[in-house]
């Protein structure tokens, strides 16, 4: 074999072992969705409240079910109550953390754009973009609306990077303004 040939050998070995490296990592990228996509790959945008979350293990992996309950929706029909699957969580002794996914406390109140799934439970259109996090400031009792994707970094096809960009406290009556229009854009 010529020096050549092992070069080119040794390359490829390198090359299969990154790729492998990646496989089993399994790292997630988000790719970016505008709100214009999520509201139209959103079945259903709800306002709702967290109610209890319940973790398990299924076929080898950690998966959570989170509980809302449904106050007001802006697109489809839900039930008063509904469940969120989302990967990762804490099951037994065991940690699964999947970057991108929300987590959420019982009481906190945040929008979701949801896609139905077979089983009857709900996935979170883009994990953390199709989530935005209500917040109540406590001396005016006004309430602002920050999208949970406004401080990670998420790949943006347009620029070819990674990028942080999102809704920031933005008033939730801003807010529902403009997912009314792009509502209503859908509709044309």
């Amino acid at each position: 074999m010529s020096y050549k040939d092992r070069r080119r050998f040794l390359w490829v070995l390198f090359l299969i072992g990154l790729a492998l490296i990646a496989v089993a990592a399994q790292a997630t990228t988000l790719v970016r969705l505008r709100f214009q996509d999520l509201v139209h790959y959103s079945n259903s945008i709800t306002r709702v409240r967290c109610l209890h979350a319940d973790t398990r293990m299924e076929n080898g992996e950690i998966w959570t079910d989170i509980t809302f309950r449904v106050l007001s929706h802006n697109k489809g029909y839900l039930p008063e109550e509904i469940v969120v699957r989302q990967p990762g969580g804490t099951f037994q002794h065991l940690h699964s953390h999947v970057d991108g996914t929300p987590e959420f406390r019982p009481g906190e109140e945040v929008y979701l754009f949801l896609a139905a799934h077979p089983s009857g439970q709900f996935l979170i259109i883009g994990l953390s973009q199709g989530t935005f996090r209500i917040h109540r400031d406590l001396r005016s009792g006004g309430e602002t609306v920050t999208q949970d994707s406004a401080e990670i970094p998420v790949f943006d096809p347009a620029s070819n990077s990674f990028t942080k960009a999102g809704m920031r406290n933005v008033a939730v009556d801003a807010f529902e303004q403009r997912l009314h229009r792009e509502l209503l854009r859908e509709t044309e």
